[in-house]
């Protein structure tokens, strides 16, 4: 507990002052969010606002890791021991930094060429297909000692369902999807000030939770599997509730800075970044199916996006006033903050929910 305890906090202190830092760096780099004329009254004076703030909860995550790992092992001396990474923190930061960096390049092409454009649809498509294969690779091929994975061959709603085995090949397709759909389903969330920012420390939070949760109960304690039927097999829950706290840690902080009015934004290096990190946490919990209510905003937020588009391009015709969804209730009249603050409350709903059916299982089976 003391792990995750720390790298909660150091997360949070360092994106906390770290963000004001980049606010400043990115102002006299003239690294301005450009903005599109679409006639929302949110859009009006963000112009020139920083963007490429998910640069500082992506490092300090990274450095909230390190330092939650210094908590762990004390040597006898006194001194401070660095326990060795595990393939489950490779997986989890490598997608956490490398979508990151795939945002970065997005963000840096629309500030060099003052406009929203910045990649392609297809060359993130194709960018993520590539990140999330390599990843999914490691997650499936690369085993510990006893034998567990990162990943699973079964597709998993609470836990892995036995009659779902999908191999290893079919295991790195959901893998690459599952990354895919949420780091785009909270890029599409991330429009209005704060919003994106947090309902991911929301459902980072939930998932430090679960972690610390499949931690007490895991399989590899010989001593807890011993004296209890039930049990989950997954592998290094300890480094998952690390990680997603330290992330959750790092966006409460950056939130400071970025609700209404945003003195920075945290682009797509950060809304990429974070759907991945997400997705690779649902895939490692063995809670991939689960994710779609644990992360149901973004579920919700990219399902209307594509009936709008699916509508649009069939019969020419629009469902909503403006996708993604939280312009459409601007055009509404409801207020920026409004929107922001009952997303959230969907978000702690959902996540809710998820937390509840996660629970009722283990007291199911454990009872």
């Amino acid at each position: 507990m003391r792990a995750v305890v720390v790298a909660a906090a150091v997360a949070f202190i360092i994106s906390l002052f770290g963000t004001p830092v980049a606010i400043r760096v990115f102002t006299a780099l003239k690294a301005g969010q450009p903005i599109r004329s679409l006639g929302l009254a949110s859009n009006e004076g963000k112009k020139g606002t920083p963007a490429m703030g998910g640069v500082v909860f992506i490092v300090a995550t990274v450095i909230a890791y390190v330092a939650g790992h210094l908590a762990l092992v004390t040597l006898p001396e006194g001194q401070i021991a660095q326990v060795q990474p595990t393939m489950t923190a490779l997986v989890l930061l490598g997608l956490f930094v490398f979508c990151g960096a795939l945002g970065f390049v997005d963000d840096f092409l629309k500030v060099r060429q003052r406009n929203s454009d910045g990649l392609s649809a297809r060359g993130k498509l194709l960018g993520q297909a590539v990140i999330g294969t390599g990843f999914g690779i490691a997650a499936l091929y690369v085993a510990s000692s006893n034998g567990q994975t990162v990943a699973s061959e079964h597709i998993s709603f609470i836990r892995d369902i036995s009659w779902l085995d999908v191999g290893k090949v079919g295991s790195v397709i959901v893998f690459v999807f599952v990354i895919t759909a949420m780091s785009n389903g909270v890029n599409l969330t991330d429009g209005l000030d704060g919003l994106a920012t947090g309902a991911s420390a929301l459902v980072l939070g939930t998932y430090a939770l679960i972690g610390f949760w499949q931690y007490r109960h895991w399989c590899a304690d010989e001593a807890y599997a011993r004296a209890n039927d039930y049990c989950y097999q997954v592998r290094d829950p300890l480094e998952i509730a690390i990680i997603a706290a330290a992330g959750a840690g790092a966006c409460v902080g950056f939130l400071w800075w970025n609700t209404s009015p945003a003195r920075i934004f945290m682009g797509d290096v950060g809304a990429l970044g974070l759907g991945a990190l997400i997705g690779g946490l649902a895939v490692a919990t063995r809670t991939t199916l689960l994710s779609i209510l644990i992360g149901g905003l973004f579920v919700i937020i990219t399902v209307t996006w594509v009936i709008q588009i699916v509508s649009f391009r069939t019969t020419g015709k629009r469902v909503f006033r403006m996708v993604p969804l939280h312009h459409h209730f601007e055009l509404a009249g409801w207020s920026e903050v409004n929107i922001v603050v009952r997303f959230w409350t969907i978000a702690g709903i959902c996540l809710a929910i998820g937390l509840g059916l996660f629970y009722s299982d283990y007291l199911a089976a454990a009872g």
